[in-house]
C-alpha cells in the first residue's frame, strides 16, 4: 500500500510566528484528517503533532495515510483524498468555532492545493473542481459535528496532545469505541 502524506503548514490564525503556534488547533487539524481516513477505509500508520525537521515543507504537523488499491480506480482515490485533506482544515474550523472557506487561510494552503490537484482527475473544469470541493468541505463540515464522530476526533486529538504522536495501534484504540 503506497503512502500518501498529508502535510499541512499550519500556524496561528492572528499570524503571530510559527514558534507561537497552537497546539490545540494542530491536534484537532491532524485528528480531522486520520478520521477522514478512517472512515474512508485507509489505515493511518501515524500522526504526529511534532514533525522532523525534514526536507518536505515547514509543518506543525503530519498524518501518515495507507491507501489500499487494491479495487480502487483512480477516481475513488483522488475522491478519497480530497476528502482527506479537506477534513484537516474542517476540524479545526469546527473546532475554533470559525468557518471559513479553506481555500482562503493560508495556513490551509497546502491541504488545498493537495485536494485541488488530486481532484483534477474528478473535474478537469476548474470552476467545477472548486464547487466539488466547497461541496465536500460544507459535507465534512457538517458530518464531523455528528455527536460520535466528533466524540471520536477530540479523543484523538486529546491524545496526540497527550502524547504528540500516536502509531497505528494507538489510533485504531483510540477510535475504536466509536468506529468499531
Amino acid at each position: 500500500m503506497p503512502i500518501c502524506n498529508v502535510h499541512e503548514l499550519l500556524t496561528c490564525r492572528t499570524g503571530q510566528a510559527p514558534g507561537n503556534f497552537m497546539p490545540e488547533l494542530t491536534a484537532y487539524h491532524e485528528a480531522g484528517h486520520v478520521l477522514a481516513a478512517l472512515l474512508l477505509g485507509a489505515k493511518v500508520k501515524q500522526v504526529t503533532i511534532e514533525p522532523e525537521n525534514d526536507d518536505g515543507p515547514r509543518r506543525y504537523g503530519d498524518t501518515q495515510v495507507l491507501w489500499p488499491r487494491g479495487g480502487m480506480s483512480e477516481k475513488a482515490l483522488a475522491q478519497n483524498v480530497v476528502q482527506v485533506c479537506l477534513a484537516g482544515p474542517v476540524a479545526e474550523m469546527i473546532y475554533s468555532g470559525e468557518p471559513c472557506h479553506p481555500g482562503f487561510v493560508a495556513e490551509w494552503a497546502a491541504d488545498w492545493r493537495e485536494a485541488w490537484e488530486s481532484a483534477v482527475v474528478l473535474h478537469r473544469d476548474e470552476r467545477r473542481r472548486l464547487k466539488f470541493m466547497e461541496q465536500v468541505s460544507i459535507w465534512l463540515y457538517e458530518r464531523f459535528q455528528r455527536d460520535d464522530l466528533w466524540a471520536a476526533l477530540a479523543a484523538l486529538a486529546d491524545n496526540l496532545l497527550a502524547h504528540q504522536t500516536l502509531d497505528e495501534e494507538q489510533i485504531d484504540e483510540i477510535v475504536g469505541d466509536w468506529l468499531g
